[in-house]
């Protein structure tokens, strides 16, 4: 089977970094077209400058990357330097990076990619906000049909919220753009909490990177050791999740992962519910399915399959 073709959309973040060195590490099951910088984490100079020094750790100075939407579509943005630090990939100290930003706008990249692919052959992979997709699905309706998926992580239901008690980060920080999005009517596929909350960096997890003996894997250590301090002390867990790299993996190796295809509905006006994900897990409504929402992760696997791919790096 050819090799999927991806837009990786994202704001890096420690954990976006490891999904883009999982996908750059995967060729033989994922062709990165360009990735897409977001304002999320942390503003947009950094997450555009974030996505070019992981794609030179990766070996990657070729990848295209792009800027693009530098505040959600009609709100304030609301960043997360408390779980990533100021730079966003607090830990080990990088140099900054030497590869170029490419001169356009991510919207622009996304439609224009679209437009010159086959209809249904290029799956978008939203890893923060989804201001750039809504943007780019407002601004060219017609692009949608060249959708495969968009498989994103975002939202959460049986374990809430992570920024207020009902919402998850990167949906609260532009609910009207995932409104946009989950009314699309292209297939998407959704790593919530759920899912990555199941996915935890442990000790012996983060030895195994280390173990590696090479610079992505004392990086992934470095990284993971520095912002699972935040979750461990927050949910007493023994670990933090590593969310993104849940979209990635389920690419790779998509049987990972369990859920069901439910409604999604996105909460963009309650002041006290603003950015949850309304899942009707249990069919309770009359409204249509428009998401797979996945519920459950094999975290054994995905490890061993996230260790053995970055150990190729």
């Amino acid at each position: 089977m050819a090799p999927r073709k991806i837009i990786i959309d994202t704001d890096p973040g420690q954990d976006d970094a490891v999904a883009i060195l999982l996908a750059l590490a995967s060729p033989e099951h994922i062709e990165v077209l360009g990735i897409t910088a977001v304002a999320g984490n942390v503003p947009l100079t950094l997450t555009e400058r974030n996505a070019r020094i992981v794609c030179e750790l990766a070996g990657r100075p070729d990848m295209q990357v792009f800027a693009g939407c530098d505040t959600p579509l009609s709100r304030a943005l609301i960043t997360a330097e408390h779980v990533h630090g100021k730079t966003g990939l607090d830990g080990p100290q990088l140099p900054d990076p030497v590869m170029p930003l490419q001169k356009g706008h991510a919207v622009d990249f996304i439609i224009d990619t679209l437009r010159n692919a086959p209809a249904g052959t290029v799956t978008l992979c939203p890893l923060g906000p989804l201001t750039n997709i809504a943007t780019a699905l407002e601004r060219a309706p017609d692009i949608a049909a060249k959708v495969q998926e968009i498989a994103l992580m975002g939202g959460a239901y049986f374990e809430v919220g992570n920024i207020t008690p009902a919402a998850e980060f990167n949906i609260y920080v532009d609910p009207e753009a995932a409104d946009i999005v989950f009314k699309s009517g292209i297939p998407i596929t959704v790593m919530p909490l759920d899912v990555t909350h199941g996915a935890l960096i442990t000790a012996p997890r983060v030895a195994a990177f280390r173990a590696m003996g090479t610079q992505v894997g004392r990086m992934v250590a470095e990284w993971t050791d520095f912002f699972e301090r935040f979750d461990k002390q927050k949910y007493g867990s023994a670990g933090a999740p590593l969310h993104d790299p849940c979209v990635i993996a389920y690419l790779i190796q998509p049987d990972l992962f369990s859920g069901r295809h439910v409604n999604v509905e996105v909460e963009t006006t309650s002041p006290l519910t603003l950015g949850m994900t309304v899942a009707d897990w249990w069919g309770v409504t009359d409204r249509a399915p428009n998401a797979m929402f996945m519920g459950d992760v094999q975290a054994d696997a995905f490890f061993d399959l996230l260790t053995d791919r970055l150990a190729r790096l």
